[in-house]
């Protein structure tokens, strides 16, 4: 696996935060993250990939491809700033050019699976599918998270996109009933294996913290040491 796709069944659910814990597992390893697109920050603010890039360590080098300012769909946020959008074409061919010289390639989408990128309606999912890549789902904790992951899972199959999994992108230190029978539920939901539950605040630990625990996070799928559940 050299590139791996990065997205949620939502936004705000810690995308953000597990990509940033899967480069860390792979502290050994050369690591690069792509933001496709950026939404909602002004010009020299840290966005995404910087983000996991600060959490992960100095072996991760972030890459942005485009930045619009209002925190929107990137399609309509390019729109409205009058700004030419990211195709599909150009995300798998940045992927591909960062792939020759690194071990892994992270690209983080923005939103869910379907949030489109441009007015033709491409979608992360079609920049997938040209990378020929396995895709990665966050998914929340709590109640409504099995429905929105089955369908997302759902929306890969359809498009032979591979699965590889699912993570709990913010698992709270004190899980409502909900949340506790979802880690046994969210596997069937997604017909793929739960491959890591990232702790809620994990983002706000120091870099050092936040690369000595995110092992324990993640399956040995996602270079990890959490049994597959």
């Amino acid at each position: 696996m050299t590139v791996l796709v990065v997205t949620g069944t939502g936004t705000e659910i810690g995308k953000t935060i597990v990509t940033a814990a899967v480069a860390a597992a792979h502290r050994d390893r050369r690591v690069a993250v792509l933001k496709p697109a950026q939404t909602g920050l002004a010009p020299g603010e840290a966005g995404d990939a910087a983000e996991v890039a600060r959490l992960a360590g100095r072996h991760v080098t972030a890459v942005e491809l485009a930045r619009f300012p209002e925190p929107l769909a990137p399609a309509t946020a390019a729109r409205r700033a009058d700004l030419r959008p990211v195709r599909p074409h150009e995300i798998a061919e940045a992927a591909g050019k960062l792939a020759t010289d690194h071990d892994l390639v992270l690209v983080e989408g923005a939103g869910g699976l379907l949030v489109r990128f441009d007015d033709d309606g491409a979608t992360l999912a079609d920049a997938a599918g040209l990378m020929a890549a396995p895709v990665l789902v966050v998914a929340p904790a709590g109640l409504g998270t099995l429905n929105a992951t089955a369908l997302t899972s759902e929306a890969l199959r359809v498009r032979g996109l591979e699965c590889l999994g699912v993570v709990v992108g913010s698992m709270p230190a004190g899980p409502d009933l909900a949340a506790r029978c979802n880690l046994e539920d969210l596997p069937v939901a997604a017909g793929a294996p739960l491959l890591g539950v990232v702790p809620a605040g994990a983002g706000a630990l120091t870099p050092t913290d936040f690369r000595s625990r995110a092992g324990s996070w993640l399956s040995p799928e996602l270079g990890g040491s959490r049994p597959v559940a």
